[in-house]
């Protein structure tokens, strides 16, 4: 009876809304110091990393000919660094720092290598919303211009230029379950003084993708070229979170389950 009662209070205190936020992929569940960032090495190859339950795309490779290291997919990091805007950089989140605790991840897409830049999760899942920024370096070369991709507004700041993230949803078939788009710069307003950067995190709702089983993320914009996009080809994302009901069914199911096998 006692063993009855107990779990039949965690159920109510799941219903009850009491830790709404289990199950977020924060990151800050990953083992990292201060103003470091992981992203695959030293070892080669595909290695994806979970947070939150939720698993994460990684590629990781070192080009001896070149002598240089590449990786894709996403990293993650704890660097706060929001002044210094070249490549060596790529790791920092222009807001200067996490959304929420110390770790966020950093998204590169890579047009060389083939590597989708991915998140798959444990079960069917309605999501909530996550946090998304710019980088540090993609927020200056897009300000600033570099030799490799133009200044966003051009020499007269009239230039419609944009970056576009767009979040797919895909069921267990890879059916797509729907998609949400998000600017991380929008310079196509008829009014200048209306353009923008995003360089602070930034909530987006997530909910119209429904139950999904993975999330594919694509990036797109004004300034491109032969080989694709020439803006440097990052973001930042930090908690996504699933849905409180979704939540509640899922830790339900497993509480019953437990309650089940103790009856057993």
């Amino acid at each position: 009876m006692q063993r009855t009662l107990s779990w039949g209070l965690v159920l109510i205190g799941l219903a009850s809304g009491a830790a709404p936020a289990a199950g977020a992929a924060d990151f800050d569940d990953l083992a990292l110091a201060a103003e470091s960032y992981w992203n695959g090495a030293p070892a080669l190859g595909s290695h994806p990393f979970a947070s939150g339950g939720a698993s994460f795309s990684n590629f990781y490779t070192y080009d001896e000919f070149y002598g240089m290291s590449y990786w894709a997919g996403w990293a993650y990091s704890s660097m706060t660094d929001k002044t210094t805007p070249d490549w060596t950089n790529q790791y920092s989140a222009v807001a200067g720092g996490a959304h929420s605790g110390q770790n966020y991840a950093v998204a590169y897409m890579d047009t060389w290598y083939g590597v989708a830049t991915e998140v798959t999760l444990p079960a069917p899942r309605a999501l909530d919303a996550a946090w998304f920024t710019n980088t540090t370096y993609a927020y200056f070369a897009m300000r600033d211009g570099t030799a490799f991709n133009k200044k966003f507004g051009g020499d007269t700041g009239a230039d419609p230029d944009w970056l576009l993230l767009t979040i797919t949803g895909k069921d267990a078939g890879g059916a797509v379950t729907g998609a949400v788009e998000f600017y991380l710069a929008d310079f196509r307003f008829a009014d200048p003084a209306e353009d923008y950067f995003v360089t602070d995190w930034t909530q987006v709702d997530l909910t119209p993708l429904g139950a999904v089983n993975s999330l594919t993320f694509a990036l797109d914009g004004s300034d491109t070229g032969f080989f694709g996009l020439n803006t440097p080809a990052y973001f930042a994302m930090d908690t996504l979170v699933p849905e409180p009901a979704t939540l509640w069914l899922a830790a339900a199911g497993l509480a019953a389950a437990a309650l089940r096998r103790r009856r057993a």
